[in-house]
């Protein structure tokens, strides 16, 4: 049925060509946006016509033949609109407009009126074709809706549904709010490399390549900290960098293999500032896309990104929701407990690790509203300061909404013997089979030798941001191109 609905286009589009016409013709040239035509004349009156002539360019959405008069629909970027066209203000051009298609491009010149049902429509003096669509969009009442075939083709899917259109407008303007309150803060933005030599900065699995040129192995980047601390190093004082991560790991709602990360780093400042810096940034982009509001609907819930966030110990937010004081436990009563719980430990080995598990399995899930977790186990945060007042504790803190980590910040680690010092003991235990434990990169101690100063740094998942801000349950929705298993053809 499909092939036969090609083949009836492919032949229209002969038939054009029959007509003298170029169905791929080099420019048109547009005059204005058809939200702009809907804004300015919303009040224009019934059978009131303008005496300006406007040209838009779209997709043609809907048409009705109705003798030697029809309607359509057309479609650009920003809105849609009807448009009438007559037979008797042009035969070719008519004949034109029946040998058009749902889907097929178009130019159109016009006055623009109000039929005597009240509708805002384009009346068509000149039509021109831009480019005729061979394939039939999907029917118009159940419209695009198969999840495989939205991520697969999301010309398709942005072609049929507007409102995903919408959350990548979003999109766009929630990355640029986060560079501009960067900016206005006195951050540099930088770039760092996606092919390293060594990969670090987070636990995670690297994508492998290969460098013909110097025959070697490289890897994608992981995470852009330890470049971005190099900055520092050199007298950089604010940085960020907006940037794609690659992780070999799960694919599910919140994770996707390519991500989109905002990292930036302080000097002279530690994990309370970027507490208030992340709080401030955040509210700054919520109020920046909702007229000023603070407060956004997810789902069920009523968010509210106002400062400041709420705040918790890990220690304090495990006893809280599981009535668990892990402080006065010993390793064998924590361990047992954890067990009790049902509490999956294949990857807990030590009491932080242990911890740790607890908080992500049986605490993290209930932290709705915007807060803060800090001060995480020591052992399990090797780019980190001690605690300045608890030994076994870390400066450290992530934010979280929806039970999502969107933040992960410290009091970075300066202490270049103490660097070394935990990167050889965490290639014991990537020796030992912890694969997504990365090798040492001693030239990043090197480079601490020559002195950092105090620093405080910040890193953001955009995409799981913009989930939250567009109200999309997954992360496949606000990426563009998630990676997707090809199809057989």
């Amino acid at each position: 049925m499909e092939e036969k609905l090609i083949q009836d286009r492919i032949k229209k589009l002969q038939e054009i060509k029959k007509l003298g016409i170029n169905p791929y013709p080099y420019k048109y040239d547009v005059n204005t946006t058809i939200s702009f035509l809907k804004e300015k004349y919303s009040n224009i009156a019934a059978h009131e016509k303008t005496r300006k002539l406007y040209s838009v360019a779209g997709r043609i959405m809907s048409l009705r033949e109705m003798g030697k008069a029809s309607f359509g629909n057309i479609e650009d970027f920003t809105e849609r609109i009807q448009f009438y066209i007559r037979e008797d203000e042009g035969k070719k051009q008519y004949q034109l407009f029946k040998l058009l298609d749902v889907g097929d491009v178009i130019g159109i010149e016009g006055n623009v009126f109000r039929t005597k049902k009240g509708e805002l429509s384009i009346w068509v003096k000149k039509l021109t074709l831009l480019v005729k669509c061979l394939h039939p969009l999907p029917e118009k009442w159940h419209g695009l809706k198969d999840l495989e075939i939205r991520y697969r083709q999301r010309y398709l899917d942005l072609i049929m549904n507007r409102n995903v259109k919408e959350i990548f407008v979003k999109r766009a303007n929630i990355i640029n709010a986060m560079r501009e309150f960067l900016n206005t803060k006195g951050f540099y933005e930088v770039e760092i490399p996606t092919l390293q030599l060594y990969y670090g900065g987070a636990a995670a699995k690297p994508f492998v390549t290969h460098c013909n040129a110097l025959d070697m192995d490289l890897f994608l980047s992981i995470s852009p900290e330890l470049y971005l601390k190099r900055l520092i190093v050199g007298g950089f004082e604010k940085v960020y960098t907006i940037c794609k991560n690659f992780r070999n790991e799960d694919i599910d709602r919140t994770h996707n293999p390519e991500f989109t990360m905002m990292e930036c780093y302080q000097a002279y400042a530690d994990y309370n500032d970027m507490m208030k810096l992340t709080e401030e940034m955040i509210e700054y982009i919520v109020k920046k896309i909702n007229n000023g509001k603070t407060k956004i609907r997810y789902g069920d819930y009523v968010l509210d990104f106002k400062v400041p966030w709420k705040r918790m110990h890990m220690a304090q937010a495990i006893k809280k929701l599981t009535g668990i004081d892990v402080k006065k436990l010993t390793d064998k009563e924590l361990k047992n407990i954890a067990l009790e719980m049902e509490v999956d430990l294949k990857d807990a080995k030590t009491r932080d690790e242990i911890i740790n598990e607890i908080f992500e399995q049986k605490v993290q899930e209930h932290l709705i509203q915007p807060t803060f977790i800090t001060d995480y186990p020591r052992s399990i945060c090797p780019l980190t300061k001690v605690h300045r007042k608890h030994a076994e504790l870390a400066e450290r803190f992530e934010g979280f909404v929806l039970g999502m980590e969107i933040a992960n910040a410290y009091s970075e680690l300066n202490d270049p013997a103490e660097q070394k010092k935990l990167f050889e003991e965490q290639e014991k235990a990537r020796k030992a089979g912890k694969e997504e434990i990365w090798p040492p990169d001693y030239d990043f101690v090197k480079s601490l030798e020559y002195g950092m100063p105090p620093t405080g740094g910040l890193g953001i998942g955009v995409d799981r941001l913009i989930m939250i801000l567009t109200n999309a349950p997954n992360i496949r929705e606000v990426i563009l191109f998630p990676l997707i298993k090809p199809k057989k053809e």
